[in-house]
């Protein structure tokens, strides 16, 4: 079949891209793949996860339990580390310490913000990274708070496995602006780390601040590593960071349903196809066509025809994620270009939750 042949809206992975793209983070780790722990929050696809392990990459991040079972099934007999991206409680941390217990030759790991949570980790066979606040407050112990950090490194004992501090948030400004903006949070780690009576491994950055953390002189004397994941995609927000050298990798294909009026198509991939909760423009269209996505419904994505003529009823066009993480979440599958050619359709295994602790087989 021809992508063309596929029902819309589709969600479409260049894997020519994404080999390009893992090349060029190779090029900004000067090679040192163990600088680097991807989140699979992004990728959620085994054969992406697959070029990802074939280049040499062994450490990673995940934010759920599906996740993670999917990363290790990939890995197979090839020992990973794994952090989870977040403090898990209840039924997941339950469900994280059975897959661990079934994955031995695999390190597990995730974050704690509080002593008592970090005894506990512990007492599971699990490592605790300490998860520091830079700012942002969404979760971690303020990177100020050496005595709260210090109670969760003492709690976690032999499992400590290093310290989280993740200013990924820091999308807006300019580069110049948003490398200042990271240096003061990295400075402060770096100070915090030294104080330690041991730190580990230091994780950092998203997508907009890795190279800054990757330049940074200080960052070097410790083990530390940067976490970006929308780099194996890219995405139409990405590209507006001045990063160069990635390519967008994933497009998601729709049809012109209906022209409501000669300045105005609408589009198959509304909400339920394409990130919206990033903004508007949630997608930019490719090809021939001038035309800017208007706010989307469920099923709907209207657009403005800005100039020339608009498309016909019937067309397909290709859109370029805002936000490319929570995209590919929404598609059961994915069709894998290569070569320019559809090489397979395949489920997009890592989407979505777990429910049971221990799901049915």
């Amino acid at each position: 079949m021809r992508p063309e042949q596929l029902q819309t809206p589709t969600l479409l992975i260049d894997l020519d891209a994404v080999r390009h793209n893992v090349a060029t983070m190779k090029h900004y780790l000067d090679g040192d793949w163990r600088r680097w722990r991807p989140h699979v929050k992004t990728c959620k696809v085994a054969e992406v996860l697959e070029l990802l392990l074939e280049a040499g990459v062994r450490r990673f991040k995940v934010a759920t339990t599906r996740e993670c079972e999917l990363l290790v099934e990939v890995a197979g007999k090839r020992p990973i580390d794994v952090l989870f991206a977040q403090a898990q409680h209840g039924a997941n941390l339950e469900r994280l310490a059975a897959i661990a217990q079934s994955h031995a030759r695999h390190a597990f790991a995730l974050l704690s913000e509080d002593a008592a949570h970090a005894a506990d980790v512990a007492a599971r066979r699990l490592g605790v990274f300490v998860d520091l606040d830079p700012g942002f407050h969404r979760s971690g112990v303020p990177l100020r708070d050496r005595e709260r950090a210090l109670a969760v490194v003492e709690a976690a004992g032999d499992a400590l496995r290093g310290l989280h501090c993740y200013e990924g948030h820091l999308h807006d400004g300019t580069a110049l602006e948003r490398t200042a903006a990271a240096r003061a949070i990295f400075a402060e780690l770096v100070a915090l780390a030294r104080s330690l009576p041991r730190c580990g491994e230091l994780v950092t950055s998203g997508t907009p601040t890795f190279t800054a953390a990757l330049a940074y002189e200080p960052l070097r004397q410790f083990d530390h590593t940067v976490s970006p994941g929308t780099v194996v995609y890219w995405d139409a927000r990405s590209a507006e960071l001045g990063v160069e050298g990635f390519a967008c990798a994933v497009q998601v294909q729709a049809r012109v349903i209906a022209a409501p009026a000669a300045d105005r198509v609408t589009l198959d991939a509304g909400s339920k196809a394409l990130d919206a909760a990033s903004g508007d423009p949630c997608a930019v269209a490719l090809g021939a066509f001038h035309l800017r996505a208007l706010h989307p419904s469920e099923e709907h994505l209207p657009m403005v025809v800005e100039r020339g003529p608009a498309p016909p009823l019937g067309a397909l066009l290709r859109l370029l994620p805002r936000h490319v993480c929570p995209t590919v979440n929404l598609a059961d599958e994915a069709g894998l270009i290569e070569g320019g050619e559809l090489r397979a359709v395949v489920p997009v295994r890592g989407r979505g939750h777990e429910t049971l602790p221990q799901p049915q087989r």
